[in-house]
């Protein structure tokens, strides 16, 4: 993999800070962390933004889309032309993550990192195409060392024009269940079996087949190890185009409200190129794909909801999007036992 310049990413870990957010949150009128979890999503996004008064601003949603050329081997329930006619319904503002963005206030682009399609052009659509569709990654990488390398630059710049404090990703490629359970499988040494999934609504049959087709991929690269190796040989166009919206993003210092299974695959590979990317990021779910635990687990991470959600294209993101507001309000704006006139307990 050539060379990739990435911006530095700074180290979060401020013992003073934390104590002051802490001390911030104790006061607040309010049995001492009697609001549970909200009280530590307050204290994270306080250490992200750097202040005890944290404002959410322009929250961005980006949905890259991109084609897997593993789908002519029969991984997915649904045909490759369902990635373009989804790109369609986020356009329209008909997909779920459209509607419940639109609700929550959430700005949303669609990006079309490597849709085997051609779009008409639209405000919200950001033409990013890296190619037609990866190669079956069974018969080779893929994608090339230079397509990898351009998509993530890609997923750089696309966070460098995007407005705002807070990301959250989304995706839409069918096959990506695919190519997620196999950097996993990989990056973690975990059998693909355990890996593996319905994805779009297989039955055991086609799990099984999809899970084969998956073993022989991991064959055919086991020279594979390193992370943007690992993501060249499986990934996807959206997916490492993520990779750098991640990236950029933690360099920013942006709130990253993570979504599901593909989303995390991502990230996985972010965090082994810079673990400091992992010091912004919130876990917004845990998928329904059963593999999304294994890179839970191995992220540290514990997901604000668990609904059983699998639709991915940010859904589960936009959904937990209004907590983070809630645990800034809370730090922000909740009077504290001296502002009030509270009585403190007693000693």
């Amino acid at each position: 993999m050539q060379d990739i310049e990435f911006a530095p990413v700074s180290d979060l870990d401020d013992p003073a800070l934390r104590d002051t957010l802490q001390t911030t949150l104790d006061r607040k009128t309010k049995p001492v962390g009697s609001l549970g979890r909200l009280e530590g999503i307050a204290l994270r996004i306080g250490l992200i933004l750097r202040t005890a008064a944290p404002v959410l601003e322009s929250p961005q949603m980006l949905v890259c889309a991109g084609d897997h050329g593993l789908v002519k081997r029969g991984v997915s329930a649904y045909p490759q032309d369902v990635t373009w006619q989804m790109v369609e319904n986020y356009l329209a503002g008909g997909a779920a993550v459209s509607v419940i963005a639109r609700q929550n206030g959430i700005a949303l682009s669609v990006a079309d990192c490597g849709v085997a399609h051609d779009f008409a052009p639209r405000d919200q659509l950001l033409v990013r195409k890296v190619g037609y569709g990866t190669a079956d990654c069974t018969q080779g990488p893929a994608m090339t060392d230079d397509q990898c390398a351009l998509a993530i630059r890609n997923g750089q710049t696309l966070v460098q024009a995007l407005p705002g404090n807070a990301l959250m990703l989304g995706e839409m490629g069918i096959g990506n269940t695919s190519a997620a359970s196999l950097i996993l499988a990989r990056l973690c040494q975990i059998d693909i079996a355990a890996c593996t999934g319905a994805g779009t609504g297989l039955n055991n049959a086609g799990v099984l087949r999809k899970t084969n087709i998956l073993r022989q991929a991991l064959t055919a690269h086991p020279e594979a190890t390193a992370p943007l190796d690992v993501l060249a040989a499986f990934g996807g166009f959206e997916m490492a185009t993520m990779v750098g919206a991640m990236l950029q993003a933690a360099a920013e210092n942006r709130v990253i409200l993570v979504d599901g299974f593909i989303v995390t695959a991502a990230l996985m590979v972010a965090a082994r190129v810079e673990p400091r990317v992992l010091q912004r990021c919130i876990f917004a779910h845990r998928s329904g794909e059963p593999g999304h635990q294994f890179m839970l687990d191995a992220l540290g991470a514990k997901p604000l909801l668990d609904w059983g959600m699998r639709l991915g294209e940010g859904s589960g993101a936009a959904v937990a999007w209004p907590l983070l507001q809630s645990a800034c309000t809370v730090l922000r704006d909740m009077a504290s036992f001296d502002s009030a006139g509270v009585s403190d307990k007693s000693a």
